[in-house]
C-alpha cells in the first residue's frame, strides 16, 4: 500500500513534545556492583556508575559502541577491573564509548568521579621488594591487589579500543595526593588491548602504569592536573602514538609533569634496583607543555618533559617535548643510566624549553654530568631548538574555549616541519614497533578525528559539537554515508539555542530511535547514529526545534542496506 509523504508527516507529529530524555538512565547495574558474571552495556541505555564497581575473576564487562557511563559525583563511582576479569570495551571511531561526568555543560571539572583502574598478574616490582601491591588511591590496607603468583607476563584483561574518560580522579580518601588516575593499569599483561584512548580534565595523573607489560597505542593525554605519562614498579611496555595537552591554569599542588618515571614508588630519592625494573619504550609522543613562550612567567609547579628518576631505565626515541620549564631532568639513580646508555632518548625534538636540562640528586662519581650535553650528543641524533616555533606544528598552544570549535589538528606538523622526517627505528628496543619517518604523534594523518573531543567541559554528551560557530540558518544535513550499514553520520546548525528533537521513524510513520530531546545551544553538531537493530529498509529522520522565537521542522530521508 503506497503511502503519501503527507501521511508521514502527520504520523511522525506523534510525541514531537515529549519530554523524556533521548536514552533512559539505568542507576542500578553499575551501583557499588560486584560483577561476578558476564555482564553486557548497551549503546541504547545511559549508566549512572555510583560508588566501587569490581569486575571479578572470571567475570567480563562487555561495553558496547556508543555506550555513555556517567560517573556519579556523591560516591565518586569508579571501576576496577580485578586480576582474572576482563573488560571488552571495543568502540570504534564512528561510536567511541564514553566515560563522563553526570554533570551538564558548563560544570564538569576534573575529579567529578573515580576513574578506570584494570589490575593483572603480569610482573611487577615494590620498594619493599614484593612481588604484589595494593593500587594506590584507597588508603593503606583497602585497595585491590595487582602484581602476585603466579607471574603471568602475558595476561589479558581484555581490551579497550577508542574509549573517552572524561573529568576523572577524584581523591576518594581525602588525602592530598590520593587521587584517582585516568587509567590506572597495575600488573595489566601484554594480551591486553589499548588503542585510541582519550583521558581529558582528570584530577590526578591521566595515564599511569605501575608494572606489568602492556602495550599501548594511540593515547591523548588533554589538561591533566597532574602527569600526563607516570611508570613505575617495574613497567616495560611499548607506547607508540601519545599526544598530551597542558593548560597553563591546571597544575597539581605537586610538580606537573609530561613524562614520570620511577623504578617504583615509595622509594628514597636514591631509588632502589629491584626487579623487574621499570624499563617503558615510548616513540611518537607529542608532549606539549604549557610554555608558549620561554619568556613567561607560570606557576613554579610547573616541571619538566619528562623527570626521570629512581633507577628508571625508560627510553624515548622520535619524539617531541615542547613548552616545558625543563625539557629533561635527569634524577638520581637515572643518570647513571643515562651515562650507561641503559635510559636513552633519541631521534627525539626538543623545543622551546625554557631549559633544555638538568640533573638532581647526582650519584657519587657523577658530578661532572650535564643533562643537557647528554641529549646534545651527536650520535643520538635529537634535534633542540630555542623556540617552539621552530618545531612547525599547527597551532600546539591554541586555547580552547569551554564550548570549543571542534578543530582538532592543532598538533599536527606543517609543511616542511621538521617533525615530517627524522625517525629511525633501527635501534633494537623498537623491535615490534610501526616503522614510520615521522617524528612525534603525527605525519599527514591524524588519528584523532571523529572519536576524540577536545571541548568536553561544553559540549553535549552523546552528540559532538563540531563547532561553537553561530550559523546563519537552522539546517539538517543529508546523512553521510548514504546508502548505510550500520552506522551513518546526521549533522545539523543551530543559529539559536532551543529545544530540539531529533528521531527517526520507518515508512508507517512509526518512531524507531529518538536521537536527541533536550535543549541546546548555538552551533553545529553530529550525531553517529547506530541501526544495527534495524532492518534494511527506507527510513526518514526528522528535526524540530523550538524556542521563544517558533520553530523549525525538517525531514530527511536515509536508506540501510545490510
Amino acid at each position: 500500500m503506497k503511502v503519501t509523504k503527507l501521511l508521514i508527516l502527520a504520523c511522525m507529529m506523534i510525541g514531537m513534545y515529549s519530554s523524556l530524555y533521548a536514552q533512559p538512565i539505568d542507576s542500578t547495574t553499575l551501583n557499588s556492583a560486584s560483577i561476578t558474571s558476564n555482564t553486557t552495556l548497551n549503546a541504547s541505555t545511559r549508566y549512572l556508575m555510583k560508588g566501587n564497581n569490581n569486575v571479578k575473576n572470571g567475570a567480563t564487562l562487555i561495553i558496547q559502541p556508543g555506550t555513555i557511563i556517567l560517573g556519579d559525583f556523591e560516591s565518586k563511582g569508579t571501576l576496577i577491573v580485578e586480576r582474572g576479569g576482563k573488560i571488552f570495551a571495543n568502540g570504534s571511531a564512528n561510536q567511541p564509548i564514553v566515560f563522563t561526568s553526570e554533570k551538564p555543560a558548563g560544570n564538569r571539572n576534573p575529579g567529578d568521579w573515580g576513574g578506570i583502574i584494570i589490575l593483572g598478574r603480569s610482573g611487577i616490582n615494590t620498594a619493599s621488594g614484593s612481588d604484589s601491591a595494593e593500587i594506590e588511591g584507597f588508603g593503606a590496607g583497602l585497595g585491590p591487589i595487582y602484581g602476585g603468583q603466579p607471574r603471568i607476563d602475558d595476561d589479558s584483561s581484555g581490551v579497550l579500543r577508542y574509549v573517552r574518560i572524561e573529568f576523572s580522579g577524584v581523591n576518594l580518601t581525602g588525602v592530598s595526593g590520593n587521587e584517582i588516575n585516568g587509567l590506572t593499569m597495575g600488573g595489566v599483561g601484554s594480551k591486553t588491548v589499548i588503542e585510541y584512548i582519550m583521558v581529558s580534565y582528570n584530577g590526578d595523573d591521566s595515564f599511569e602504569w605501575f608494572g606489568g607489560n602492556v602495550n599501548c597505542k594511540y593515547l591523548i593525554s588533554y589538561k591533566p592536573v597532574d602527569d600526563d605519562w607516570d611508570t613505575d614498579n617495574g613497567f616495560r611496555g611499548k607506547i607508540q602514538y601519545g599526544l598530551s595537552v597542558r593548560d597553563s591554569g591546571i597544575y597539581d599542588v605537586s610538580t606537573s609533569n609530561g613524562f614520570e618515571s620511577d623504578n617504583n614508588t615509595n622509594s628514597p630519592s636514591s631509588g632502589t634496583y629491584n626487579s623487574p625494573r621499570t624499563k617503558p619504550i615510548f616513540s611518537n609522543m607529542t608532549v606539549v607543555g604549557p610554555f608558549s613562550s620561554t619568556g613567561l612567567t607560570l606557576n613554579s609547579l610547573w616541571g619538566r618533559g619528562g623527570h626521570l628518576r629512581r633507577a628508571s631505565q625508560i627510553s624515548i626515541y622520535n619524539s617531541i617535548i615542547m613548552g616545558w620549564r625543563v625539557g629533561i631532568r635527569l634524577d638520581g639513580p637515572s643518570i647513571r643510566g643515562a651515562s650507561g646508555d641503559t635510559l636513552q632518548i633519541r631521534n627525539t625534538i626538543l623545543g622551546g624549553n625554557v631549559k633544555l636540562g638538568d640533573t638532581a640528586s647526582v650519584p657519587s662519581g657523577f658530578e661532572s654530568f650535564s643533562t643537557q650535553a647528554w641529549l646534545g650528543t651527536g650520535s643520538y641524533n635529537n634535534t633542540i631548538f630555542g623556540t617552539a616555533s621552530s618545531v612547525q606544528l599547527t597551532d600546539p598552544f591554541a586555547v580552547y574555549p569551554d564550548a570549543g570549535d571542534g578543530t582538532v589538528d592543532k598538533w599536527m606538523p606543517v609543511g616542511g616541519s621538521p617533525a615530517l622526517s627524522g625517525a629511525d627505528f633501527s635501534n633494537p628496543n623498537l623491535a615490534g614497533f610501526d616503522n614510520v619517518t615521522f617524528r612525534g604523534a603525527f605525519g599527514t594523518s591524524n588519528w584523532t578525528s571523529g572519536w576524540a573531543v577536545f571541548n568536553p567541559r561544553g559540549y553535549t554528551i552523546g552528540i559532538q559539537q563540531i563547532s561553537s560557530n553561530v550559523p546563519n540558518d537552522f539546517t539538517l544535513s543529508q546523512n553521510y554515508p548514504n546508502p548505510f550499514n550500520p552506522v551513518t553520520n546526521i549533522k545539523f546548525e543551530l543559529p539559536q539555542s532551543g529545544f530540539v528533537t531529533l528521531k527517526v521513524y520507518n515508512l508507517l510513520g512509526e518512531e524507531v530511535s529518538t536521537l536527541v530531546n533536550q535543549d541546546m545551544t548555538v552551533g553545529t553538531y553530529k550525531y553517529d547514529f547506530d541501526a544495527s537493530s534495524l532492518a534494511t529498509g527506507a527510513y526518514f529522520y526528522k528535526m524540530t526545534v523550538t524556542n521563544s522565537n517558533g520553530s523549525f521542522t525538517d525531514v530527511k530521508k536515509m536508506m540501510l542496506i545490510k
